[in-house]
């Protein structure tokens, strides 16, 4: 199975360190297409690629080969909406891990997609739970 992980670069790095575990534990199911979003060395200035059209192309063609996205949407990112809704429009099946501990507001385009799997959590267990439950059927 591949899988493209979603998680914000420049939209904020603080949850680096989660998207790392996430990653490691999507693993056990297949490969990450995109291992680089848990790099707690890659700043907010998304520097990932030489030029945003490559990484852009990049990205739109490990989404094309993955066969689900799970992203991580706690920490707002423009890039991570886009992401999902190209997974969404290419009938890829989506899941969204959300903290609503963390203060934050959900974007109703998430929220209300009936072809999004949304789970809200509070610990990386729970996490865990809802990726193995999302992965396995």
């Amino acid at each position: 199975m591949k899988i493209y992980f979603a998680g914000s670069i420049r939209g904020g790095r603080e949850d680096a360190e989660l998207y790392c575990q996430i990653i490691e534990y999507l693993k056990s199911f297949g490969e990450v297409l995109t291992e680089h979003v848990g790099d707690k060395t890659l700043s907010a200035l998304g520097d990932d690629g030489p030029t945003d059209r490559f990484i852009h192309d990049r990205d739109l063609e490990w989404l094309q080969a993955a066969d689900v996205l799970v992203a991580e949407v706690t920490t707002v990112s423009m890039g991570v909406g886009y992401e999902i809704g190209r997974a969404v429009e290419a009938g890829k099946p989506v899941l969204c891990l959300f903290r609503p501990d963390m203060g934050k507001n959900l974007s109703a385009m998430i929220a209300g997609c009936p072809e999004i799997k949304l789970v809200r959590y509070d610990t990386f267990e729970e996490a865990q739970m809802a990726i193995s439950a999302f992965i396995e059927g």
